[in-house]
């Protein structure tokens, strides 16, 4: 078998690239070693930049979001018992995010890509990128008992952290960052209607706290904990008090809690692999960086990444020009920095620290103090929330 470009994972990263791909005439399989049911269950992200929600558009996945999505102009910040808006769309000439959940986004470009007839192979094991140094790469995978070989142009590694496409090339290639965060978030689903329409973002002498949705009738809520805790430890019960604790009294009052549907505690880290691109492979989304959950920046990212890969690829096979694919990694690492410089900056201004102790506190609210009284501060947190441009 043949294809123009292989990708390696149907996350939303993935399957972005290969509908923009099947799009513009250029022929692309996608490979996944999980089940398409597997898939749809990972619970994830759910704010989308403007950036992002425009890609879905182009890629003719968008018509549900744009019907069921909830487009929020503003989020709030509370510190000190109060709480204070950030109002995204003034302070950026008009700009808003868009509250969809990664899973629902990943179904719409799922039967986007049924509707296309393009060729995806799920449940593809022990799938391996061959000779990506070369003009000639080509991947393998297993399926139904046979070895089944793809000869490719390029290869796209879409396929995660813990995915096979970085850690096939060779150490001494690749230069990796990376920060652990001494903490992680305990999220609950509940379906009940959320505390508030626009998100809120809280920090509190207890640690951080995040209200958030999936809809109208469908809760995200999450609390910082610590790392040795377990799931056991946190019946639903604890959980609500827990929140209504770290939140300004006025919102305590008005949360409807209930019985939560999936709860998780997830580690906080960043990360960044450099380049992203060896020979005919390229690393995107989360193959190659990850940052923590505070700013909303993980998915948002993966798609900056496949904004400037496709781009690369179809100046290639439609411009007839090297330049795009040649400067794929320079661009994306240009804007995955600034991403994670401002999900580093969200993360140590909202969260407890072990060290943070009395004086680290009131750091902390002399910053968000300036924050909210400063038009100039207000704007950079404004810009980079909704999404700096490709």
């Amino acid at each position: 078998m043949r294809s123009q470009v292989v990708i390696i994972g149907s996350g939303p990263a993935g399957l972005l690239l290969g509908q923009l791909l099947t799009n513009a005439g250029i022929d692309n399989v996608v490979l996944e070693r999980s089940t398409r049911e597997h898939v749809l269950s990972r619970v994830r992200a759910g704010v989308l930049e403007e950036g992002t929600a425009a890609m879905l558009e182009e890629a003719g996945a968008g018509q549900r979001m744009r019907r069921e999505g909830l487009p929020h102009d503003g989020f709030d910040v509370a510190f000190d018992g109060k709480h204070h808006r950030i109002d995204l769309f003034n302070l950026t000439s008009g700009k808003r995010v868009m509250v969809y959940g990664q899973t629902e986004l990943t179904h719409d470009l799922m039967d986007t890509r049924d509707r296309a007839d393009a060729a995806s192979v799920y449940e593809a094991a022990e799938v391996t990128p061959h000779d990506f140094d070369r003009d000639a790469p080509y991947v393998t995978y297993e399926k139904d008992g046979a070895t089944h070989r793809i000869d490719c142009d390029f290869i796209a590694g879409c396929d995660g952290y813990h995915g096979v496409s970085r850690r096939s090339v060779p150490e001494s290639a690749i230069h990796s960052f990376e920060r652990t965060y001494p903490f992680g978030w305990l999220g609950i689903l509940a379906d009940v209607p959320p505390v508030s329409h626009e998100l809120i973002y809280c920090n509190h002498k207890r640690g951080f706290a995040l209200c958030s949705m999936r809809s109208m009738t469908r809760s995200r809520y999450y609390v910082q904990c610590s790392l040795d805790d377990h799931l056991e430890d946190w019946p639903d019960d604890r959980f609500w008090d827990e929140i209504r604790r770290r939140l300004p009294e006025d919102v305590a009052g008005r949360m409807t809690t209930g019985t939560s549907f999936e709860k998780s505690i997830a580690p906080l880290r960043s990360f960044v692999a450099e380049p992203m691109r060896f020979g005919r492979l390229f690393l995107a989304g989360d193959a190659a960086h990850i940052v923590p959950p505070t700013g909303a920046k993980g998915l948002n990212l993966a798609c900056g990444d496949v904004r400037y890969l496709f781009d690369g690829l179809r100046d290639y096979y439609i411009g007839k020009s090297t330049a795009g694919i040649d400067a794929y990694s320079a661009r994306a690492l240009a804007r995955v920095w600034k991403a994670e410089r401002f999900s580093w900056w969200m993360t140590t201004t909202l969260h407890l620290f072990p060290e943070t102790g009395a004086f680290g506190q009131r750091i902390q609210e002399a910053e968000l103090d300036y924050l909210i009284h400063s038009r100039a501060a207000s704007t950079a947190l404004a810009e980079n929330y909704v999404g700096l441009p490709f």
